[in-house]
């Protein structure tokens, strides 16, 4: 059963996300701030990391870019893929989200299929 490391800094989404992810049989961890998250990838790296683009828009913790980046630059992390959820028809986002590290991209509102979709394709 593959592992799936969700951020959010919306608890309503993060909580759909691994109600959703948990019914379908995924080993799932959640987070809130992409700090929080780093440490648990870095102490247990995910198949699968799904972070949300809007995450700290207040700029007191890592946004999504900069969790992307460290994901990459960590030797544990490094091969971790990384879905990043947008704001539908956000394409710069997505392009920001690919020049950081992201492997693909999923606009918002997505059904369940979509998500778990990306995620069966991202953890072959």
């Amino acid at each position: 059963m593959p592992s799936v490391l969700v951020v959010d800094d919306d608890p309503a989404l993060l909580r759909i996300i691994e109600t959703v992810l948990v019914a379908a049989g995924l080993e799932v961890s959640s987070r809130n701030t992409g700090h929080a998250a780093l440490r648990a990838a870095h102490a247990r790296p995910p198949d699968c990391t799904i972070v949300d683009w809007s995450l700290d828009a207040s700029g007191h913790d890592m946004d999504a870019v900069t969790l992307c980046r460290a994901l990459r630059d960590g030797e544990d992390t490094a091969d971790v893929p990384i879905l990043l959820l947008t704001g539908r028809g956000r394409w710069m986002e997505a392009a920001a989200a690919f020049d950081a590290g992201a492997d693909d991209y999923l606009p918002k509102p997505f059904s369940v299929q979509e998500l778990l979709d990306r995620i069966t394709s991202l953890t072959r």
